[in-house]
């Protein structure tokens, strides 16, 4: 898969994108990965998959909760970080997830909006579809934790500036053509840089058709990490539990 014009590809790759968000909570995450797996009846030793692991937050955590975890991920530096803490039931690799799994899993997690990145529609049911593959039976589960995209436009902060480490983010935040856009300059002491993130306005009604089409269904929907009902009005998240 070439990904040469994918912003993701050369975004996720700078130290730049870990300084901006290294403050992402690893209690939060923590909280996240326990009620899942609690609701899940999750067992101790099964196989979960990581999709899109990034520096491995959520699979280092589910792996010291007793599961066989591999996280995957575009980003090769990411994957060089999260190599670190690798061990017999925790393994790293590079992988895009429009490409064909090569193993099925008891459970694969998409996870802090790692999903509706690409502008045509049948990459992300490409992803999908590599999903459902990836799962080794009727009983086992997949869950994406995407952001609520009516909430998250109806207050979207236009412009902001973070500091971190000496570097200055100038942010700034758009809708457009369907796509949630962000904005980022990076300005050092010594050069500056010019990046952007790009999430495909997905609703629970246009999640929905996507699952149809790809022959998966869909369990229950969350609308926090508290796992509290999904309210397309007041919800933060929209957490989908999916099997085939």
């Amino acid at each position: 898969m070439n990904t040469s014009k994918d912003w993701f590809a050369s975004w996720f790759d700078t130290s730049y994108y870990h300084i901006l968000y290294k403050n992402r909570g690893q209690k939060e995450a923590q909280l996240f990965m326990t009620n899942l797996v609690a609701f899940l009846v999750l067992k101790q030793g099964e196989s979960v998959l990581d999709l899109a692991c990034g520096k491995g937050r959520h699979s280092l955590f589910l792996n010291s909760l007793g599961f066989d975890v591999v996280g995957a991920d575009l980003s090769q530096n990411s994957i060089n970080y999260a190599n670190k803490f690798s061990n017999k039931t925790l393994r790293f690799v590079q992988h895009d997830m429009r490409e064909t799994l090569n193993s099925k899993y008891d459970a694969i997690f998409n996870l802090f909006t790692s999903f509706g990145y690409f502008e045509d529609d049948q990459e992300d049911l490409l992803v999908l579809e590599n999903i459902k593959n990836g799962l080794k039976s009727e009983k086992s589960v997949a869950v994406i934790d995407f952001l609520n995209a009516d909430k998250a436009i109806k207050n979207l902060v236009k412009e902001e500036v973070v500091i971190r480490n000496d570097i200055k983010f100038y942010i700034t935040r758009s809708f457009e053509n369907g796509f949630i856009i962000k904005k980022i300059k990076v300005v050092t002491p010594t050069e500056t840089h010019e990046y952007f993130e790009r999430i495909k306005y997905l609703d629970l009604k246009k999640i929905k058709s996507y699952l149809e089409k790809t022959g998966l269904q869909l369990k229950e929907t969350f609308g926090d990490y508290d796992l509290q009902k999904f309210d397309p009005i007041n919800s933060n998240r929209l957490i989908l539990i999916i099997s085939k």
